[in-house]
């Protein structure tokens, strides 16, 4: 519900700052004094249209804040709304801002962040329900009627088990769909799934080939530059030259030589030791490139092989993955969707065969929902009509209208027929409404507005109040053209609304502000040559009076009067609340 309200420089508002509780809140004044101009500014504050003639004249900006308590009944959803933006701040709470500039941009915000006011239409449509502005109202949608009078009906567990069934038909519906849609290009893409495979079986590779083939093409392609290096490494050990003694000579040589330093002087032994290390080093050197030399092949047609092997291995590469693994990865997934694939008309019958059993169970919990519904839209309207007696229109008749849809896909039903279903089940709802005797039944969207309306609304509101999760409801011009009678019975039906919602409302009558838990008058001074609103709570002893004035004037006779719609609307309160 909404606990604070901040308007700035809004119309012929200054500036307030009103706090509100739950229950029925009157709001009573004099024509033009600004009373439905705070209905305007929640208006604004919850999405709707604003421009900027509503800035107050001298000021470059208007600004409207509201703190929203957030109710248990819709709290999962406005809160997936704030999660999904990243604004939640607090799951019981939330603030709403609608900063209005003079040259025509307005901002919005939630909880102090810049959204876009589509956002605050979307989180309003969740707290906020205003009669007088039908674009904002939630009977008026007829898309909610079927949600209410299922609320209204209490089918909870059997709506969210049908729903249950219903995703696992929605799920298996696309399986179905995407395997029908392909089965055409089956044997198209089978043929080509089997060649891509084909070609990666045959090259039968190896991880980490490629780097062995490249090592041995560069052998071949070198042979004899290696066998002329390896001879030269042999020669410089083991032959030597007439001008100079080889590597091993010249090894042994110094051997010899340390030996007998160390002989002499002992402590050079280790001279002698590395040196007869260098000397086997040299010898094993040698019989390593010996046995290299003889490894080198001069073999152009394995040359050719290795290269076309490395060839092959970059045209699978190109066309399959940038290594030998991805190549080989590639090749499991395509055997897996040749799998798939022969198995496709398979997987349809057995999808089909699904279906129908689903069909079934949905068609069984479909009819469960059709047969409550219909038995609580009976009691819906029969509750309604008897409002609407009550508020002095006898004769207006109600109809929650549900209504089938054939479709050859649909749930089977009696006669073999089958019905359009989605996931509320078969049924379609509109609230229908015959205001006066004689009339037929029109959809309530089409009702035009006034205070007839209104307690078209109150009506229906009331008898819906259980299965209405909106906390705030607001109603501007509800008394137009009701006398006091019917005003005293408006204020008995708003405030046993407000004993499960917020109500806020917009009157003239004292009959029906008598009712209210909190009575708020609102008047325009001028001062300093400049008009305003001020709003104040009324106790007591001004609200006898602000009744009194509304009965004509305050003067003793209308005092009393006052006093007695006071006293008789705490007691008829009393009665109620025991009933």
């Amino acid at each position: 519900m909404l606990t604070e309200l901040r308007i700035d420089n809004f119309a012929i508002i200054q500036h307030l700052v009103l706090e509100f509780q739950s229950g029925l809140i009157a709001f009573t004044g004099e024509t033009g004094a600004g009373k439905s101009i705070i209905l305007d500014a929640i208006l604004a504050l919850v999405g709707g249209k604003v421009d900027a003639t509503l800035v107050r004249a001298g000021s470059e900006r208007a600004l409207v804040e509201g703190v929203f308590q957030i109710p248990p009944d819709n709290r999962a959803e406005i809160v997936a709304i704030l999660e999904r933006e990243d604004l939640l701040d607090d799951p019981a709470t939330v603030t709403l801002a609608r900063e209005l500039r003079r040259e025509g941009r307005s901002v919005a915000r939630v909880n102090g962040r810049s959204v876009n006011a589509g956002l605050l239409r979307e989180l309003g449509a969740f707290l906020v329900d205003i009669h007088g502005q039908s674009e904002h109202l939630s009977l008026l949608n007829v898309r909610a009627h079927l949600g209410l009078l299922d609320r209204f009906a209490n089918l909870d567990a059997p709506l969210a088990a049908y729903r249950q069934l219903y995703r696992q038909m929605q799920a298996l519906r696309r399986e179905l769909s995407e395997l029908r849609a392909g089965e055409q290009e089956i044997a198209r893409r089978s043929e080509l799934l089997s060649y891509q495979l084909e070609e990666i079986d045959s090259a039968q590779l190896k991880p980490g080939e490629e780097l062995e083939l490249r090592l041995e093409r560069d052998r071949l392609a070198n042979a004899e530059s290696l066998a002329h290096l390896a001879q030269q490494g042999l020669a410089l050990l083991e032959e030597g030259s007439p001008e100079a003694p080889s590597i091993s000579d010249l090894g042994g040589q110094l051997v010899q030589a340390l030996g007998a330093l160390s002989r002499i002087d002992a402590s050079q032994e280790g001279l002698y030791s590395q040196a007869l290390s260098a000397a086997e080093t040299h010898s094993e050197l040698a019989h390593d490139l010996q046995t290299y030399l003889e490894q080198i092949e001069f073999n152009p047609r394995k040359l050719e092989q290795a290269e076309e092997r490395l060839n092959l291995i970059h045209t699978l590469k190109r066309k399959y993955g940038g290594s030998i693994e991805a190549v080989l990865a590639y090749a499991a997934d395509t055997r897996q969707k040749l799998e798939t694939l022969s198995h496709a008309s398979e997987r349809i019958a057995e999808l089909e065969t699904s279906e129908r059993g689903l069909l079934e169970k949905l068609a069984g919990g479909a009819r469960k929902l059709s047969e409550v519904r219909r038995q609580a839209a009976e009691q819906l309207s029969r509750g309604v009509e008897a409002e609407l007696t009550d508020l002095r229109m006898a004769g207006a008749r109600f109809s929650a209208d549900l209504r089938q849809e054939n479709d050859a896909r649909g749930l089977p039903c009696e006669g073999g027929a089958r019905l359009a279903f989605d996931e509320h089940g078969v049924d379609r709802c509109e609230f229908l409404i015959a205001p006066n005797p004689g009339e037929g039944l029109k959809p309530l969207v089409k009702i035009a507005s006034g205070g007839e309306t209104s307690r078209l609304m109150l009506a229906l509101k009331n008898v819906l109040a259980r299965a209405d999760a909106i906390p705030t409801l607001i109603f501007d011009e509800i008394d137009q053209g009701i006398g006091g009678r019917v005003g005293t019975v408006v204020g008995e039906k708003l405030w046993q609304l407000g004993r499960r919602h917020q109500v806020l409302c917009v009157t003239h009558l004292p009959q029906l502000a008598a009712f209210a838990d909190e009575h708020w008058r609102v008047r325009k001074l001028v001062q300093d040559g400049r008009t305003l609103t001020e709003v104040d709570r009324l106790q007591t002893p001004a609200r006898l009076d602000e009744l009194a004035l509304m009965l004509g004037g305050v003067s003793e006779v209308n005092r009393r009067a006052a006093q007695e719609a006071l006293t008789y609307a705490r007691q008829r309160a009393k009665d109620l609340a025991l009933a």
